[in-house]
């Protein structure tokens, strides 16, 4: 048998006659301290003149002593200023107020209790309802029904029970309301922070493709011209040699870094970027840069017309990544760039013979998985791999939106 509801009830019981109470709500007149102040004063007042209406009604109807009247006029309005600050204080003392509230009844009397205390009684379990989780509100229920179901005339126990539960159920769904707007409230701001979360790592995976794009290419052409100038320009002194040699080194060295740092920057999605960026206009000055840096390079491409910008971006950005690869992992190769267009597809493929050595040896990292979300990002696809004359080819179909290339 699961006795946890068991637990759960007596849990609720407990809180209900000693437990502790539930957190004050603030004011909503907290912002505004002189309309604040203006409001206790006037609801001192009313305090005070519903006590005298319901001590002079008692005196009058039920013909109760001084001091029970008033005790019992006490009773009536004490749970009011607890209301927000301690609900369940409020009940208890709405509580016993109800059971003393019944002295000297009338028989003909439709409610055992003066006109102002079934205003507070009714105001009191409605508030309560709002505030207490269900298991206590069952309890609070419970106890309130007692007095009515002891003293009020059978012919209107029915009637005063059903309006109690009318009250109780529409505190119950108020509450529910509230927690239903708290927790979607609290959803929205979980969503935004994960979208600003989200837009922070866009922007970093897009710093980190531009680092590699850019500053990785020009730092291999530089370690590249670096470590063949003493072969290029023939007699060259030992010092120039050794400061050549250093140049190489720092360009390295600073590549290595920056892969450290590509590793922190980098995300596993990304977007295209559609800024304006290098296109395939600018590919013959790629490919004479790679040359000055001692690379041979051919260039094949035949694109009557320029493709979209951002087609034109991801063609420029695998063609400059394969070059910088062909520098670092087979030095001395001789490369071939081809850009041509296939049916609605621009086609890019770079391709070195595999007759240069490296100190590095072969190696994809960042730069193969840069080039091929760019070409995935953009509905096309992308392959590499070793050729069979030994050496190694990157390709790619990226789609164009008009044909030939055009938009």
């Amino acid at each position: 048998m699961d006795r946890t509801p068991v637990r759960a009830a007596r849990a609720a019981l407990r809180r209900v006659v000693a437990g502790p109470d539930y957190p004050a709500v603030g004011s909503p007149l907290r912002r505004w301290p002189r309309v604040a102040a203006v409001a206790r004063t006037v609801g001192l007042l009313a305090l005070i003149g519903l006590a005298l209406v319901t001590a002079q009604f008692l005196l009058d109807s039920r013909k109760l002593p001084v001091a029970t009247a008033w005790l019992i006029a006490l009773l009536t309005v004490a749970p009011l200023p607890f209301l927000l600050a301690r609900p369940l204080w409020a009940w208890r003392i709405m509580f016993v107020g109800q059971l003393f509230g019944t002295f000297n009844r009338r028989p003909t009397e439709d409610w055992p209790w003066s006109p102002t205390q079934v205003l507070v009684i009714l105001v009191v379990l409605v508030t309560v309802a709002a505030r207490v989780d269900r298991a206590v509100l069952a309890w609070v229920g419970l106890f309130s029904l007692l007095p009515v179901w002891i003293f009020v005339a059978p012919r209107n126990q029915v009637g005063i029970t059903l309006l109690f539960v009318v009250l109780l159920v529409i505190g119950d769904l108020v509450r529910r309301n509230v927690l239903t707007r708290r927790a979607l409230a609290e959803q929205a701001e979980r969503s935004e922070l994960e979208q600003a979360r989200r837009a922070v790592l866009e922007e970093r995976t897009r710093i980190a493709r531009e680092l590699h794009d850019v500053v990785a290419h020009h730092m291999s052409m530089i370690a590249v011209q670096a470590e063949t100038a003493p072969y290029r320009l023939g007699e060259v002194p030992a010092p120039a040699q050794a400061e050549f040699a250093a140049i190489a080194g720092s360009a390295r060295a600073a590549l290595t870094d920056m892969r450290r740092l590509l590793g922190v920057l980098r995300s596993e999605s990304d977007q295209a970027r559609t800024t304006p960026q290098p296109g395939l206009a600018q590919l013959p000055e790629l490919v004479a840069a790679a040359r000055r840096a001692g690379m041979t390079v051919a260039l094949d491409s035949d694109v009557p017309a320029d493709p979209p910008a951002p087609v034109g971006l991801a063609a420029y950005r695998i063609v400059q990544e394969g070059l910088a690869n062909a520098a670092r992992h087979a030095a001395g190769a001789a490369v071939r760039v081809t850009v041509r267009v296939q049916g609605g597809d621009l086609a890019v493929r770079v391709v070195n013979d595999g007759t240069g050595t490296s100190p590095e040896g072969r190696g994809g990292g960042h730069g193969l998985t840069g080039m091929r979300e760019r070409a995935v990002a953009l509905g096309g696809t992308f392959t590499a791999g070793p050729t069979d004359g030994g050496g190694y080819a990157v390709e790619a179909l990226l789609p164009c939106d008009g044909e030939d290339g055009t938009t």
